[in-house]
């Protein structure tokens, strides 16, 4: 296994969940916050592996970057960066009922359009945090998803899902497939909010 230095922009449940498992799993994660002193998931500092920076610094410090924020601030965000050249971006961020970054399909052509790489893959976005801190339904851990064109992004996007403890991470296509996987997202958003299924389901692709 390839232990990785990741930043992570936004601390919510989302991004707080994943750092735990890859600091777990040995990778070093840099949390890019406004204000070090004061912010949400602050408490995940405490376990080895994880310390908050400025989000700059922590974008230089590292050579993946999560970002987990609320989809309307995504070209903010992307603004916030600083020089990630070279560098991998994994979104996990959906516009959900049309909140989202003004005139992009989907966040992640938000983030292609205002950073300075190429490797961006989404992944992470398709199903709730809860399934992030307990990938496991009664000993069979639940599949991961992603797109991109981004090869290297898709294989460091691969082995994060393992490492957070999904079963598979399946590839659903390049960039072409961004809105599609959001749209995925508003499945499980619909089942398990508005149908009234309830948070406890995810998915698991089958084969016979």
């Amino acid at each position: 296994m390839t232990l990785m230095k990741i930043a992570i922009i936004g601390t919510g449940n989302v991004g707080g969940a994943l750092a735990s498992h890859w600091a777990n799993a040995g990778h070093i994660i840099h949390l890019g916050v406004r204000d070090v002193h004061q912010f949400k998931g602050s408490a995940l500092t405490a376990q080895p592996g994880i310390t908050a920076h400025p989000i700059q610094e922590a974008v230089k410090r590292s050579e993946v970057i999560l970002v987990s924020t609320p989809a309307p601030a995504a070209v903010e965000v992307a603004q916030s960066l600083g020089d990630t050249t070279g560098k991998v971006i994994v979104d996990t961020m959906n516009i959900v009922m049309g909140r989202g970054p003004a005139g992009y399909p989907n966040t992640s052509e938000a983030l292609l359009s205002h950073t300075d790489t190429r490797d961006i893959v989404k992944c992470f976005n398709t199903t709730g945090y809860n399934n992030m801190a307990n990938p496991v339904y009664s000993g069979i851990a639940i599949d991961a998803f992603m797109a991109g064109d981004s090869q290297r992004g898709k294989a460091i996007a691969r082995q994060l899902a393992l490492d957070a403890g999904f079963g598979e991470c399946i590839d659903v296509g390049g960039n072409d497939r961004f809105t599609l996987m959001e749209q995925f997202a508003f499945f499980w958003i619909n089942l398990a909010m508005m149908q009234g299924q309830g948070r406890d389901i995810a998915f698991k692709l089958l084969r016979r």
